[in-house]
């Protein structure tokens, strides 16, 4: 495979295994626009492309055709009806959900590895190209507000307190880089430290 591939064929080689991802789940409704996917992930999903987002992506898409409501918290959260989906799909999960982002962080099961392995390997393949191809950027070419504002292009946000109790939500990435600082106390905001439940 080329080393020049361009994102229309990456698009096309995503809706290739969003089409072998529907001939096992016929309910699955067609993805609009494959190459929404190719940029930064801003939402609780993931950051990297691969088939396992891909069908993390699915799950949501069949949630959506059933009227599911599979997440909470402005979508960060993935509840346990998206767990139900995601189960039928041949994703495995972690016995506890995370605090901020639920049932998110889904893997495949050793059985969809073995169903789907010509499609992920294709689908590495031009992922692969695709990365080589756009590895020699330059500054003049778009990255996106995400990159021109040096953020995490979105994640998992989490809370963070200041002196008086206020909170906001914020990327710990964003916060690492200076202070947010409240307009009620004056003091920065920061992720408090997790204590372990005893």
């Amino acid at each position: 495979m080329s080393t020049t591939q361009t994102p229309p064929v990456l698009a096309a080689e995503l809706a290739q295994a969003w089409a072998d991802i529907q001939r096992y789940h016929p309910e699955l409704p067609d993805l609009a626009a494959p190459e929404s996917l190719i940029g930064e992930s801003s939402s609780a999903c993931g950051h990297e492309l691969s088939f396992e987002r891909l069908l993390h992506e699915a799950v949501h898409g069949i949630a959506a055709a059933r009227g599911v409501r599979d997440t909470s918290r402005a979508g960060r959260y993935h509840n346990r009806r998206f767990l139900a989906i995601a189960e039928e799909l041949g994703l495995d999960h972690p016995e506890e959900p995370h605090p901020s982002s639920g049932f998110s962080l889904v893997t495949l099961t050793p059985e969809a590895k073995r169903r789907y392995r010509p499609t992920t390997e294709r689908l590495q393949r031009a992922l692969k190209a695709h990365t080589a191809a756009t590895a020699g950027d330059t500054a003049r070419s778009f990255r996106g507000p995400a990159a021109r504002h040096g953020s995490s292009g979105g994640g998992v946000r989490v809370k963070a307190v200041c002196g008086c109790g206020r909170n906001v939500r914020v990327v710990p990435s964003v916060l690492a880089q200076a202070p947010i600082v409240c307009g009620g106390c004056g003091k920065p905001f920061r992720i408090p430290d997790v204590v372990a439940a005893s």
